[in-house]
């Protein structure tokens, strides 16, 4: 497949009697799925199934799904912990100095004085701002995705350098 495919969330259980999936939300925004006719359900972005999606409720962090083919719960239940992804194309461009969380993961984690620090293996939201978990064999280090923490983003050589203030990494 070469459509670029992008995670918007993972399905925490079936909703309903109806075949209908709670996803939790990766999107920043939800109207992002306004224009959005089909989604890809799976374990990675090349070992997905497509579904028409045929009808969502927004909440506050997750949405309520209908896809096409899935009429009741136990169909909805086989899908439970699966990633949910749409079509790059589908999205906003991104502005200056933001990122989908699936280019941030893996990145090499650096301070300003090019010290290793890890990888980034995961990103959760907070409301106010994401959280990147950096991750070496000794240690994880939470980096809130602040401009006074990470200073440069470089998708292409793969390294996130941060600056950490002083006491930071004895947390």
């Amino acid at each position: 497949m070469s459509m670029k495919l992008i995670e918007i969330g993972k399905v925490v259980r079936s909703h309903g009697l109806g075949g209908r999936i709670k996803v939790l939300s990766y999107l920043q925004s939800p109207d992002a799925l306004e224009a959005v006719s089909v989604l890809f359900v799976g374990p990675s972005p090349t070992a997905v199934v497509s579904y028409p999606l045929s009808g969502f409720q927004k909440g506050k962090d997750f949405f309520i799904m209908k896809l096409e083919g899935i009429d009741d719960r136990d169909e909805a239940d086989k899908l439970r912990g699966r990633l949910v992804w749409m079509p790059a194309e589908n999205m906003r461009p991104l502005e200056e100095d933001e990122y989908y969380w699936q280019d941030v993961i893996g990145l090499q984690v650096v301070t300003e004085e090019n010290e290793p620090l890890g990888r980034i293996e995961t990103v959760f939201p907070t409301g106010s701002n994401d959280v990147y978990v950096c991750r070496n064999d000794k240690r994880e280090i939470l980096l809130p995705a602040l401009a006074e923490v990470i200073k440069k983003i470089d998708i292409e050589r793969g390294v996130m350098v941060v600056s950490l203030r002083e006491g930071f990494l004895e947390q």
